[in-house]
């Protein structure tokens, strides 16, 4: 699939920030080189504002953003996301800037609301209609019960499914769900995996190649 001019959304998280060696921010300056139009959903506030000012020393032009900005995510009942306008997004993603975004929704009453970034995510690659989605997650993805090996593919469903289990870290079932309902709302594929690894990103974005665990449409095999 050619990605050439295609949003693609990265939820970074904080292990992928806090490691030595990560590629991360090489990786996005090289994914905007090839003419992708990437958005980043940071873990925190906090670390939306410092993802910003590496980017810009990086060689990227980011600029910061809160889901209440524009009330591009408003936040619905309990801590919920509603429709995303994402009018504001794709201004900036034509104008050439990557936006970073911290996870927080317009409170209707006056008082914002914290969301999680996973949630955040979802919603913001399913209103841009993104041809991917990346959610890092430093368990690398779905781990088979019976096999130990991990899960290369998904379907929706099956991931759907897989999200219910408790015995899964509660981190990596929220990363599942939002993967498997990105699909559902028109996200090209998802993936979750370690964003720690050398390169992941290109490696998930531009090869067939699975780091972790990827939800699409139907499940290919052989």
């Amino acid at each position: 699939m050619d990605l050439h001019g295609r949003t693609l959304v990265i939820r970074v998280d904080e292990a992928t920030l806090g490691a030595s060696n990560a590629t991360f921010f090489s990786d996005l300056v090289f994914l905007g080189n090839l003419g992708m139009r990437p958005v980043v959903v940071a873990p925190t506030k906090d670390a939306a504002r410092a993802l910003v000012r590496t980017m810009n020393r990086s060689g990227d032009t980011a600029v910061g953003l809160s889901g209440a900005d524009a009330g591009m995510i408003p936040a619905a009942r309990g801590e919920t996301i509603g429709k995303v306008d994402p009018k504001l997004l794709r201004t900036l993603l034509d104008a050439g800037y990557v936006p970073v975004i911290e996870p927080m929704a317009f409170g209707f009453t006056g008082t914002d609301v914290a969301v999680a970034a996973d949630d955040v995510a979802q919603a913001l690659a399913s209103a841009v209609g993104a041809a991917r989605a990346i959610f890092f997650n430093d368990h690398g993805g779905v781990i088979d019960a019976k096999t130990k090996l991990l899960v290369d593919e998904l379907t929706p469903a099956e991931a759907l499914a897989i999200a219910d289990d408790s015995s899964l870290a509660a981190d990596l079932r929220t990363a599942v769900r939002a993967a498997a309902l990105g699909v559902r709302g028109g996200v090209g594929a998802a993936q979750i995996c370690d964003g720690r690894v050398a390169h992941a990103a290109i490696v998930e974005f531009l090869t067939a190649r699975h780091l972790g665990t990827q939800v699409a449409g139907t499940v290919y095999t052989g």
